[in-house]
């Protein structure tokens, strides 16, 4: 029995050890192919002192929605401007249909009241926080199954916040 304990210990190991590479080189494969598109961010909340440096992000596109008519999770569909600005188009529970140049965000429902769209927080190092006092968006990479990672804030001139 002793064995056996062992041999199931070490293939869960291999098995985390299998899923967190797989996730590391999904996430490195949607930095390096995604499409790039900026959401124009609806007033920011201040950061956390809980937390230390952080600001809670909501997104435009996500405001003035009924979360009671949409499904509780689905797909933010969008269309990008001639600057890569997202403009909603839809929001859907399947990814298909989907007409020539509009994308895929994923979103989740947690409540009633408010949709979940892409990262939802932005750390950044300690004392840097009026700097990014000046971020009116937030540049997301997704994929085409509507998965997206958040890669920076951007200012008014759409320039990357560094």
């Amino acid at each position: 029995m002793n064995k056996y304990k062992w041999l199931i210990i070490i293939l869960n190991l291999v098995l985390l050890l299998v899923y967190f590479n797989y996730s590391v080189v999904e996430k490195e494969t949607l930095l390096k192919n995604g499409q790039p598109i900026l959401l124009k961010l609806a007033p920011v909340d201040p950061r956390s002192l809980m937390q230390g440096d952080y600001m809670n992000l909501r997104y435009d596109i996500a405001n003035n929605i009924n979360a009671e008519k949409i499904p509780k999770r689905g797909y933010c569909v969008v269309k990008l401007d001639t600057k890569g600005i997202a403009e909603q188009v839809r929001f859907q529970k399947d990814p298909t249909p989907l007409k020539t140049g509009e994308h895929l965000i994923k979103y989740t429902s947690p409540n009633q009241w408010r949709i979940n769209i892409g990262a939802e927080s932005f750390f950044f190092q300690e004392g840097q926080s009026e700097k990014y006092d000046a971020a009116e968006y937030g540049g997301i990479k997704t994929d085409k199954d509507g998965n997206s990672l958040l890669i920076g804030l951007y200012d008014e001139n759409l320039k990357l916040i560094k």
